[in-house]
């Protein structure tokens, strides 16, 4: 009887036991199918951690983490941006459907046995999925960032009356490329939403051709020069041109250009005939020697040989002839130099647009005349020949002219050297190649006309300036001769900002 009653208790203790085994996973079971609904422990959906909640509060809480708006620091200013404003959109669906392949993919029974011994599944992060609208964003740097907090540079201005420049201030500009980076970067990102953009520096602008047309009005009206002057200015690296003229300080029409005598300037277009006429042959040392006087110590005699050479009886005719062939049609030399005392005869009589204008006398010589935009662009010509074999001279006579008369003429023209007229405008050691000339009275030693032609090689910029003036009654060697300084000094300032 006694071992009955035993056996019975331990079947009741066992089948206790077992429901209690039993209740045990059952709850366990309830509870793993519960917190499998949830994502597991260490998951993050775009770096935002979302362990332990269900889909939607997971979806929230991206949400709120990539609206916040993304902070923009920028020349001092502090700028935040919605990013919907530049097109950021979420790939919510994308996201969710892979963290729920990644919450409910494994095997059930597999993940309740590691549930069951308390071992939690390996943490998993569902990459961010987003588009952002480059355009838009690219837009919203133009319109709302760069227009609003770039600082252009300020450009150097003209000291009024003088021959400097104030010195301009550099700018600032938003490095749109590197800010697209930067903020796409943050647009991404959960915790590192603040971007400091970078920019650049923009050189201090030079200032405008026009600006410099204006300070050199300025001079010649500060200076009260009282005669005719003609000034052309030529940028040979962009081409921008400056050209004026003025009568008893009133500026006058240019269309046609102003006539004005040639004086020694007219054996810069003797020396080009000759190189023209010689036909790429070398020059001989007798003809060497006779350009470097005509152009060094600017003789006549040597001038009238060179043009003998090239036809004994027409030499200044042909000379002419090979300006027009350039189109310099106010250009002209329509005799011999001969001797002071005893001229020669013209050999033809050139009628001009320039000296057939009557609205300003400037009593041109009928043996040579020329104008500041005519002999500019003779020296241009012979500057493109000589640096890369191009421009009309070569197009114009491509059997006679070539690159190496070229530079032989850049020589020739170097070695004026008279430390006035525009030379003084320009520093010590600065390359010109010019030709000046002026004209005095035999009889009475006033000078009514000073003209000067010049390619100046600067540091900052090479160009061309030309300068002719004329006075009816007399031109004061001192005042005018420092007002070509002023000018050239001017240009050359203008080229060569500190």
């Amino acid at each position: 009887m006694r071992r009955r009653n035993t056996s019975f208790l331990l079947q009741g203790v066992s089948l206790f036991f077992a429901s209690a085994a039993l209740v045990l996973v059952i709850v366990q079971l309830v509870s793993y199918s519960r917190q499998r609904n949830n994502y597991p422990a260490g998951m993050t959906i775009a770096g935002v951690p979302v362990g332990g909640l269900n889909p939607q509060i997971s979806s929230e809480r991206v949400f709120e983490v990539y609206s916040t708006p993304v902070e923009i620091r920028y020349a001092g200013a502090v700028i935040h941006v919605e990013p919907s404003l530049v097109g950021f959109e979420l790939d919510m669906e994308s996201m969710l459907a892979a963290a729920d392949q990644s919450r409910t993919g494994g095997p059930f029974w597999g993940g309740f046995w590691d549930y069951l011994w308390n071992r939690d599944p390996p943490a998993s992060d569902i990459p961010l999925r987003a588009t952002i609208s480059e355009e838009r964003l690219l837009v919203y740097l133009q319109n709302d960032i760069a227009s609003r907090y770039d600082k252009p540079p300020t450009p150097a201005q003209p000291v009024p009356g003088g021959t400097t420049f104030e010195v301009g201030e550099p700018g600032q500009t938003l490095d749109i490329e590197r800010a697209v980076i930067l903020i796409e970067d943050a647009l991404r990102s959960p915790t590192n939403r603040v971007v400091n953009l970078s920019y650049q520096r923009t050189a201090t602008a030079r200032p405008s051709f026009e600006n410099l047309e204006i300070l050199l009005k300025q001079i010649i009206t500060v200076d009260e020069f009282d005669g005719v002057i003609g000034v052309f200015v030529r940028d040979l690296q962009t081409g921008q041109s400056i050209h004026f003229a003025m009568d008893q300080g009133e500026f006058i029409s240019i269309n046609p250009d102003v006539v004005f005598t040639a004086s020694s300037t007219i054996k810069i277009p003797i020396m080009v005939a000759y190189f023209i006429n010689l036909g790429k042959g070398d020059l001989d040392e007798q003809a060497s020697r006779q350009i470097l006087n005509m152009i060094q110590i600017s003789e006549n005699p040597p001038a009238d040989i060179l043009m003998e050479k090239i036809d004994p009886g027409r030499g200044p005719l042909i000379v002419t002839e090979y300006m027009q062939t350039l189109g310099l049609e106010n250009t002209f030399m329509a005799g011999f130099f001969c001797d002071p005392f005893n001229p020669c005869a013209p050999l033809a009589r050139f009628d001009t647009p320039a000296n057939q204008r009557t609205d300003v006398f400037t009593d041109p010589d009928p043996f040579s005349q020329t104008t500041v935009s005519d002999i500019g662009t003779l020296l241009e010509d012979i500057y493109q020949c000589a640096e890369n074999g191009g421009g009309a001279l070569i197009a114009a006579f491509p059997e006679q002219i070539d690159q190496n008369s070229c530079n032989q003429m850049i020589s020739f023209l170097s070695q004026d050297k008279i430390g006035v007229l525009i030379e003084a405008g320009v520093p010590e050691g600065t390359s010109i190649a010019h030709k000046h000339g002026w004209i005095t009275e035999a009889s009475t030693g006033v000078i009514q006309n000073i003209s000067d032609a010049a390619i100046v090689y600067s540091p900052g910029g090479n160009y061309i300036l030309t300068i002719y003036t004329y006075h009816p009654v007399q031109t004061v060697w001192d005042p005018v001769s420092n007002m070509f300084a002023r000018l050239s000094q001017a240009v050359y300032n203008y080229f060569n900002l500190q």
